[in-house]
Order: C-alpha cells, then structure tokens, then sequence
C-alpha cells in the first residue's frame, strides 16, 4: 500500500488507504467497537450503508456515520454517545 496514510482515532493512529471509509480501516485494525449503541448493543460496523447509524462517531467534532465517512489523513475520530430521545 504506497498511499497508506493514518488518521487517529481515540488518540490511537490508525493506517488508512484513502479508498476506504473510516469503519472499513478500523475494521482492519481490530477495532469492532465504535462506541456505546443504542440498548445494550455497542455501536459497531453494522449495515455499511449509512440505515442503521450505529457506527456514529465523531470526526473532527462533527457526529458521521463510520461507514460512509472517506478515511483520510489527519482525521480526528473519536467515540461518541447517542443522543438520548
């Protein structure tokens, strides 16, 4: 991967590709929980597809959905909390 960059998430680097969103590259690191979830469940890598919102995280301050979110260098995500209805 010549093109590999790195972007952190809680405080951790996590390499990433550029042609992969921010979930796909914490997925390849091991990282299968994104945060706390609705219930009981964790906040996780689910549908892929933006549906279900539970890979919701905060990147650079502004709360986007994992799965659908470009990994990129120098991107600070971090794990969130849900709203509470």
């Amino acid at each position: 991967m010549s093109d590999v960059q790195s972007f952190l998430f809680d405080g951790v680097s996590i390499p990433c590709t550029g042609r992969e969103t921010i979930a796909a590259a914490l997925d390849r690191a091991g990282i299968r929980v994104l945060g706390t979830g609705q219930g009981d469940c964790a906040g996780r890598y689910f549908c892929g597809i933006g549906a279900c919102q539970a890979c919701l995280v905060a990147v650079d301050g502004a709360r986007m959905e994992a799965c659908l979110t470009p990994a990129r260098g120098g991107l600070q995500v971090k794990r969130i909390s849900p709203v509470s209805p």
